[in-house]
C-alpha cells in the first residue's frame, strides 16, 4: 500500500492531498492494479472501458492503428497521468485508440461507481477531477488547432506556443522523439526536422536533442499569421 501512496502523490487526481489522505481514502475503496511488459497491449480500439486507469509506474503511448499497419501516436503518459477518465462516464464506453505500454508499466485501475466515491470521501479529489477533464478539453482543442493549420510552420509554432504557455518556460521539454512528434502535429519527419532546421538559421528557436528553446517569441506568435 506505501508503495501505491507515493506512486499516486504525483497524479494530479490527488494533489494538495498527502500522504496520509491518500492511503485514508484508499483503504475505503476497491482497486486493482496490472503489470505489463514493454511492448504489451493494455487496451485495444473498441474495447469497453469501465474503469478508470493511473499510470503507476512507467510509460504507455494511446496510439491509433490504421488498416495498412501504420501507426500514428496520439499522446504519451508517464507516472502519475490517468487515462480513461472521461470515457467511464458515457453511455458508449468503448476505447477510442490503442494503448501500449512502451516499458514495463503498472496501472492501477478504479471503477466508475469508486471514483464516484472517492469524490465523497475528498472533495479535493474531485475538484481535482474537474480540472483533468478541463486540461483534456484544452489539449483537445489544441490538437485540432494544430490539425487546421496549413503549413508546417504553423503547425509547430502552434504546439510550441501551448506547450509554453503549459510549462511556463521559454525552454520547452517535448516528452517524445522528432518522430513522435512529426505524428502528433501529423507532418511526415523529414519535413519536420527540416522546417525545426529553418527556424533555428533564423533565430526563431534552437533545440538540442529533445528540447527546444524558444528564442523570439514574438516571430514564433507572428509565424502563425504568415
Amino acid at each position: 500500500m506505501k508503495k501505491h501512496v507515493e506512486q499516486l502523490s504525483v497524479s494530479p487526481l490527488f494533489k494538495d492531498l498527502n500522504l496520509k489522505d491518500i492511503e485514508n481514502i484508499l483503504e475505503k475503496i476497491p482497486y486493482e492494479i496490472k503489470k505489463y511488459n514493454k511492448g504489451e497491449v493494455i487496451a485495444i480500439e473498441g474495447e469497453n472501458c469501465h474503469s478508470l486507469g493511473i499510470v503507476l509506474k512507467g510509460v504507455i503511448e494511446i496510439q491509433k492503428i490504421f488498416p495498412s499497419g501504420q501507426i500514428m501516436t496520439i499522446n504519451n503518459f508517464k507516472e502519475g497521468n490517468i487515462f480513461g477518465e472521461s470515457l467511464v462516464f458515457l453511455d458508449e464506453h468503448t476505447y477510442p485508440a490503442t494503448i501500449t505500454a512502451m516499458e514495463y508499466s503498472e496501472i492501477m485501475y478504479i471503477e466508475k461507481s469508486n471514483i464516484i466515491k472517492l469524490s465523497v470521501l475528498d472533495t479535493r479529489v474531485l475538484t481535482n477531477f474537474v480540472s483533468i477533464l478541463s486540461s483534456r478539453i484544452l489539449m483537445l482543442n489544441n490538437r485540432i488547432s494544430n490539425l487546421s493549420q496549413d503549413s508546417i510552420r504553423k503547425k509547430i509554432a502552434n504546439y510550441l506556443l501551448f506547450e509554453y504557455e503549459n510549462q511556463k518556460s521559454l525552454f520547452i521539454e517535448l516528452p517524445f522523439s522528432r518522430k513522435k512528434m512529426g505524428e502528433l502535429l501529423n507532418v511526415p519527419r523529414p519535413s519536420l526536422s527540416r522546417e525545426l532546421t529553418n527556424m533555428k538559421n533564423e533565430r526563431i528557436i534552437d533545440f538540442d536533442r529533445n528540447t527546444i528553446k524558444i528564442l523570439k517569441l514574438d516571430l514564433l506568435e507572428e509565424a502563425l499569421w504568415d
